[in-house]
């Protein structure tokens, strides 16, 4: 990341929005889950305070932010100290990756990708969860990015660029789920996850390593 900063000091912030915004998250979590293999093991790149690796049983992330990662650590995750770009795992140590939110905050989002590539075992999966920048949501976090504590530095991505990018780093045979069909405020109750991209605008790509 290029300005980690509001990573280490606004945890108590970025865990308050998971909890004002909980049908959002549920629809995010399931959206996930949707696309995760059966069998793991996995990690999360990028866990955070490990808002989506607990709840979908994803032991081992890895984390740059202290603050971030104690959390983390407090809801049963084993958390690596490391960058998507350059990952303390062995090669092919893992059924599945997951990055939520992660790709638009690394400095070097095809590194990253490759890095995901290099620890998936053969037929491994990485799912990446974004929001979608062509999205009516992604069009206006992208638009008032510099009025976010978060979203400040971060590149916001379409499907299709990222897909790009995963196809370059090997992966192929991309399945889709997408969520979130109006604006935050309004969703109050069960938000669907369908299939495909271009309604939602949390989207997750699953790609799978050759």
């Amino acid at each position: 990341m290029d300005d980690p900063s509001p990573f280490y000091k606004h945890v108590s912030r970025y865990e308050q929005w998971f909890a004002d915004n909980q049908w959002v998250y549920r629809a995010e979590l399931e959206a996930v889950r949707q696309l995760l293999p059966d069998e793991g093991p996995g990690i999360d790149i990028g866990v955070g305070t490990g808002r989506f690796a607990g709840p979908l049983g994803i032991s081992i992330g890895v984390e740059p932010s202290e603050q971030m990662a104690e959390v983390a650590k407090e809801r049963g995750i084993k958390v690596l100290d490391g960058v998507a770009e350059s990952l303390p795992v062995m090669d092919s140590a893992f059924r599945f990756a997951l990055m939520v939110t992660t790709i638009c905050f690394v400095q070097d989002t095809s590194t990253a990708l490759s890095e995901a590539y290099r620890i998936l075992t053969p037929g491994g999966r990485c799912l990446v969860g974004l929001v979608d920048r062509e999205s009516p949501l992604g069009q206006k976090y992208n638009k008032h990015k510099d009025e976010s504590v978060f979203y400040k530095n971060a590149v916001f991505y379409s499907v299709e660029e990222v897909v790009g990018l995963m196809s370059k780093a090997g992966f192929t045979d991309f399945s889709y789920r997408q969520t979130i069909h109006t604006s935050l405020s309004e969703i109050t109750e069960h938000e669907p996850v369908v299939p495909g991209y271009g309604e939602g605008s949390f989207v997750v790509i699953c790609g799978i390593k050759k």
